[in-house]
């Protein structure tokens, strides 16, 4: 046997329809097997995208809009300050070193590129020097009280 002689297995594959060849063919002489008139019955019917609706109002034209979607939306990662403690007393930050963006993303806790806002809401006990984009006034005050440093990072653009 070599690949010369392969072939598929008996009965595995049959002959395509030769639609459209005339009246007598049995086939579909005038209308190709599509059925009479219509859309679908004429070429290029395969081309409708999924949401057409045959030139009914679609879907997404129909359902009332509302609301408003800001376009200048600056979104934030959000740590407050006593979420910072418990991570510290957990081990999975360090408080000695600078607690910066680029050490929250390494120790998994937000994502890349992503900005960070401290708000004031828990206890902090423990000094830390922040370096991220945005505090809240309580979340100043707080880590100014606990003998900590904050220092605001430019936002990416």
């Amino acid at each position: 046997m070599n690949l010369s002689t392969l072939k598929p297995a008996k009965g595995s594959t049959r002959p395509n329809k030769r639609l459209g060849r005339g009246v007598g063919s049995g086939k579909g002489g005038h209308s190709s097997t599509r059925g009479n008139k219509g859309q679908k019955s004429r070429t290029g019917n395969h081309r409708m995208p999924a949401w057409f609706e045959g030139g009914q109002m679609p879907l997404q034209r129909r359902v009332p809009k509302f609301g408003f979607k800001n376009p200048n939306r600056i979104a934030y990662s959000v740590f407050n300050v006593g979420q910072l403690h418990a991570m510290v007393e957990s081990g999975r930050i360090n408080a000695s070193d600078p607690i910066t963006v680029d050490s929250l993303v390494e120790s998994g806790l937000i994502r890349k590129n992503a900005r960070v806002k401290i708000l004031g809401d828990g206890d902090l006990g423990i000094a830390l020097n922040l370096q991220v984009h945005a505090f809240s006034r309580s979340a100043q005050e707080k880590i100014n009280a606990a003998g900590g440093s904050i220092q605001k990072v430019p936002a990416h653009s």
